[in-house]
């Protein structure tokens, strides 16, 4: 699947795939390479199972297919570091456990309660 994002055309045919199908002409027309040439950049997608076609008429139309990009997140999210939201969140999630505790009344931690009644 690395190989079928490595080319930049086959990156921008998925860009302009994002919001939909669009018949092979039309993809081809983006490109100033030959409608060969962009039939293979399409071929490597489909066979990679980032794309899938349907022949409609004599048509042949191409949509994302989202459950591949999904594994591909996945995968690649191993190698993303965690963004300074996260970091603050984290932080604020532990001062907000820190403080809670801090607020229980004498004994609740060791599941005692003081009766004063």
């Amino acid at each position: 699947m690395a190989g079928a994002i490595a080319d930049p055309v086959r990156r921008q045919i998925l860009v302009l795939l994002r919001n939909g199908r669009l018949p092979a002409g039309e993809l081809a027309g983006h490109f100033p390479i030959s409608r060969p040439a962009v039939s293979r950049h399409l071929r490597v997608l489909r066979e990679s199972g980032l794309v899938r076609d349907e022949l409609v008429g004599r048509q042949r139309f191409y949509t994302l297919d989202p459950g591949r990009f999904t594994e591909l997140i996945a995968w690649l999210a191993q190698f993303a570091r965690p963004s300074g939201w996260e970091h603050r969140l984290d932080a604020l999630e532990t001062e907000v456990y820190r403080t809670r505790r801090e607020r229980r009344p004498t004994g609740e931690a060791d599941g005692r309660t003081e009766n004063t009644a």
